[in-house]
Parts: structure tokens; sequence; C-alpha cells
């Protein structure tokens, strides 16, 4: 058996050398199709925005941040799916491939419908957190109540989204969220502007737009394992060893996003307790960031794909190459989107809002969202890194630290300097979960390629 294995492995540990193409082949169409998620946000506001109320954008920007929350708690389903997908492909196990698939489906499917149930619990924990005014919590809890009906589709759409990456079928990928998003898009111009809904129709629109997408996707991935030959062995699936091991790298990401995603409620929150203006000015750099982030993370994706692949056939030079060249592409694009932002920024932020408020506020605090790219690329990229290696502790630890670090400075910064104190706190978030996995970078580099001999 070990002979036939390493037969199957050989073709791709002897491939040839990962080049530029191999990266921008994944990144591309990642970027681009990712761009398009906060691109809703941002025509969520823009559409919103013409109604001329900060307390309506904020009540926008408080229910999909709750959503961010939600959904990313189980990025896992993404993450996860990704790497373990990935190194079950470097390594050729058709069956371990289908059967990465349908566990990440039902634990993706059983989360939806728990949310479903629990929707009045997270709607009355979720608006004590943040904390908003009456206006903006009516508004938000207009868009929560329908929007959490597309749950299921959200979660099952992460898993299908990790799968074909891990698979290196970025188009696919690219297809689905293209749908998805453009579809959303038109659909929130459609019901707002057109049927005049209001925030309830911004809500609609990503309903019917996460349903309509999941569908496409399961047709996709269907089509996909029956051209191949792949079929999901219901004792793979269920297999106790492989099971624990998807629980503790999907628990382990769990963790770590969680952590992560309680910075980004406790930033909107923040600005939430400063005010209508404050909220809606963070609001609207946030849109524009995060088009970037979600550019950036084209590269890290290309890292899960490349690396994982490169671990599966134990080819350490291909990892090598996998990490240099989609960490050079990334670097180079965050300083772009950095300037871009800075130069361009007022120009956007006149164009999301016609409040004039929102503009001066959005205005002064415009150079610190200039910054993020530039300096949050490096956790983006190596996060990309870590997950390709299914090496989850670390990002848990290193998460973990990354936190406290970020409340501590939080709570320094924030009473001297404001809103200025809590965008700095971000930019120092991002700085100490870059140099904390760099830190452990060696560590992950011996272990997929060095294991320790096992001990008798």
């Amino acid at each position: 058996m070990s002979a036939n294995v390493s037969e199957e492995r050989q073709p791709l540990a002897s491939a040839r050398p990962i080049g530029h193409r191999d990266v921008v082949t994944i990144a591309l169409p990642i970027m681009i199709s990712n761009a398009t998620v906060p691109l809703i946000g941002f025509v969520d506001t823009v559409v919103v925005g013409q109604l001329g109320e900060a307390y309506l954008i904020g009540g926008v920007a408080v229910g999909a941040t709750i959503f961010s929350y939600l959904y990313w708690v189980f990025g896992f389903l993404r993450m996860g799916t990704t790497g373990l997908t990935a190194q079950a492909l470097g390594a050729q196990d058709g069956v371990e491939i289908a059967a990465n698939l349908h566990r990440a489906l039902l634990i993706a499917g059983a989360a939806g419908l728990a949310m479903i149930a629990g929707q009045s619990l997270i709607a009355l924990t979720a608006f004590y957190v943040m904390g908003a005014s009456e206006a903006v919590e009516k508004a938000a809890y207009t868009y929560f109540s329908i929007r959490i009906w597309a749950a299921p589709a959200g979660l099952i759409n992460f898993a299908l989204l990790g799968w074909f990456i891990g698979m290196g079928r970025a188009g696919l990928a690219f297809v689905i969220q293209i749908f998805l998003n453009v579809l959303n898009m038109l659909l929130a111009v459609l019901f707002v502007v057109g049927l005049g809904l209001g925030v309830a129709g911004v809500g609609a629109a990503a309903l019917i737009a996460e349903w309509a997408a999941t569908f496409l996707g399961l047709y996709l991935t269907w089509a996909i394992l029956a051209r191949r030959g792949y079929r999901a062995d219901l004792r793979q699936v269920l297999d106790l060893a492989r099971l624990r091991r998807t629980f503790q790298v999907n628990t382990d990401i769990m963790i770590r996003t969680a952590l992560a995603l309680t910075v980004v409620v406790f930033f909107t929150a923040q600005g939430a307790r400063s005010g209508d203006v404050i909220l809606a000015a963070n609001a609207v750099l946030n849109s524009i960031t995060m088009v970037a982030i979600y550019l950036l993370d084209g590269f890290a994706f290309a890292a899960e794909s490349l690396v994982g692949r490169a671990i599966g056939a134990r080819a350490q030079q291909r990892f090598r190459e996998a990490v240099r060249l989609s960490t050079i592409w990334a670097a180079l694009t965050g300083a772009l989107l950095s300037l871009v932002i800075w130069l361009a920024g007022p120009a956007i932020i006149d164009f999301m809002t016609t409040s004039a408020d929102v503009r001066v506020a959005s205005r002064e605090y415009l150079v610190w969202a200039a910054l993020l790219p530039i300096v949050g690329v490096w956790c983006y990229q190596l996060d990309g890194i870590f997950i390709g290696a299914t090496r989850t502790a670390d990002m848990r630890n290193m998460m973990l630290l990354s936190v406290l670090i970020f409340f501590a400075v939080w709570a320094v910064l924030q009473p001297l300097y404001a809103n200025h104190g809590l965008w700095v706190s971000m930019l120092i978030f991002n700085v100490v979960r870059a140099v904390s996995l760099m830190a452990r970078f060696s560590a992950l580099e011996r272990a997929a390629f060095h294991p320790p001999a096992q001990a008798h």
C-alpha cells in the first residue's frame, strides 16, 4: 500500500517548479470574485446612503457585521476544507477528496439550521453587545430578521468554495461568487431604489442571492465528482481518525476566527457608542478597506491551495516557491492598494454618502484606512500559508495573543485619542498577528517535511 502511495505521489512531487503563473492563475479569479463581496456592502451603503440618514447606513452596517460574525465563526467550513482538500489532492486520494466535501456539507447544513432556530437569542445578544442607538437598532433588526433565513445557504456556500479552492478550481469559485454578489447588488438596487423597500430590501436581496448561489454551487460540485469518478465512501466520511482530524482543524479555526471577529464587532460597537456619525464614517471606511482586504485574500487563497498540495505531495521545494511567490505578489499589491485608497479616498467617500457630517468624519480617519492594506497584508498571507498546512493550533494561539494585545493597546489609546486610537489599535492588531505567526513558520516547515520519528 505504501509503495502505491509513493508511486501516486511521484508525478506531483517531481513536477515543474511553481512559477508566477501558478500563483496568478489561482489568485486572479479569486481576487475579482472576492472584490465583489465587500462591494455588496459598498453598494448597500451607497443605495441606503442616498436616503440621507446616518442611522440607516449604521443599521445596515450593524446588521451586516452581525452576519459577518455569524458566518465567519464558521469560516472553518471554507478554510479547513481548502487545506484538507488540497492535501488530499496532492496525495492523489480521490476518495478523501470526496469525503472532505461531504463532511463539510453536513456540518454546514446542521449549523445553518441551528442559527435559524436560535435567531431570537442571537438577535438579543448581538444588539445588546453592539449598543447602537434605538433608530440604528430598529433598522438593523429589519435586515437581520430577513437575512437569517439564508443561513444554511451561506454556510454551505462556504464549504463549496473551500472545496473548489482546495481542488485548484479557482475559476468555478469565481463563477459562484460573481453570480452571488452581482445578483445581490442588482437586487439591492432594484428593491431599495426601484421599489422603495429600504433596509428590508437589502436583507431580501441577500436572502435570494445566497440561496441561488448555493444551488448553482451544488450543481457544479456534483458534475465534477461524476466526471472524475470520485465517490464518497460512507465509512471513510465517518472514519473516527479522519473525523477527529477534521474536528481538530475546524475547532482551531473556529476559535481563531471567533477571536478575530470579536475585534471586528468590538470595533463597530465602539463606533456605535461614539454616535451615529462616527459609526457611519467607520462603516464607509470599512467598506473601502474591505475591498482591498478581499483583493489581497486572492494571494492568501493561492498560498492555501499551492502550499496544501505541496505538503500533500511531500514536495518541500514547491512549498517554498509557493510561499515566496505568493507573498511577493501580495506585498506589491498591498502597497498599491494603500496608495489608491489614500489618493482616491475623498472622491470615494463623497460618492458613498450625501451626508456632510459623515463625509467630514470619514476624511478625518482616512489615513488609517489607507495604511491597513500594506500593514495587514503580511498576516493575511501567513494565514493562507498556515491554513494550507492545516497548522491550525498555531493560528488559534497566535490569534489569542493578538487579541489580548489589541485590547490592551485600545485601553490605552482610546481614552487619549478617541476614534483615532481605535483605528491605530486595529493596525497594531494586524502587526502582532503577522509577527507571531512568522515566529512559528520554521516549526511549520519542520513538521510538514521532517516530522519527528514516532517513539515506541
